[in-house]
């Protein structure tokens, strides 16, 4: 059973740790875009440009590579089921891939309305820090939310179904795994000042990296 609660606790902070790594593109626009809106009136060219430079670095077969080598990690946390972990990255990442080729800037930025000034204006009328905590305060709200957690796990079920002969060892894992993810996630949301750790917002006092990674351990040990 503790070797068990070990596996599972180094797989949740792997899984943190390589979705931080892909934040930071997500966090490197955001930033930029929303500090380019208060002072440019064309949000959609802004929005065009930024997502260009997001979607020319996940087409570059380096990061692709980097991405995949991180996953490929996360595998290794899990043993027993290593290689139906392996199987389930390389299909899934390719298919990721494939509609990241297809994507298109300009219709990114429409379906998420970023090219309607009177959204974005009352949006960016602040600054970016007000901007990042109302974002966090949606993302609580929706993780709070048990259709929105039922949602994200039929999700994950429905993409088993293509593990064929794994499938059952796949939601399997789902059922184990999923909901302890998604509970963890909404007490990290909680318990961390994401906003400052992203620079989104001023920091008062200076937190070491070492701290950081201790109060992740605690969250996820805690389940």
């Amino acid at each position: 059973m503790y070797i068990f609660t070990l596996e599972r606790n180094s797989l949740c902070l792997n899984i943190v740790s390589v979705l931080k790594y892909k934040c930071k593109i997500i966090h490197l626009s955001t930033y930029l875009s929303y500090a380019e809106l208060n002072r440019k009136p064309d949000a959609c060219s802004i929005c065009e440009e930024y997502t260009t430079e997001i979607l020319d670095y996940l087409k570059d077969n380096k990061t692709q590579a980097k991405i995949i080598d991180d996953l490929h990690n996360t595998c290794h946390q899990l043993p027993a089921f290593s290689e139906q972990c392996f199987e389930l990255v390389d299909h899934h990442v390719q298919l990721f891939f494939s509609k990241i080729a297809r994507m298109m800037p300009a219709e990114l930025c429409e379906k998420y309305h970023l090219c309607e000034s009177a959204t974005i204006s009352s949006q960016v009328h602040g600054n970016s820090c007000g901007f990042c905590k109302d974002t966090v305060a949606e993302l609580l709200v929706e993780l709070n939310d048990p259709e929105t957690k039922l949602e994200i796990i039929q999700k994950l079920l429905k993409a088993c179904n293509n593990m064929e002969k794994y499938k059952k060892e796949c939601k399997r894992m789902v059922f184990e795994y999923g909901p302890l993810i998604l509970v963890n996630a909404e007490k990290y949301l909680k318990k961390a000042d994401i906003c400052t750790t992203l620079h989104a917002c001023p920091s008062s006092t200076i937190v070491s990296q070492e701290a950081t990674v201790t109060e992740e351990t605690a969250l996820f040990s805690d389940s």
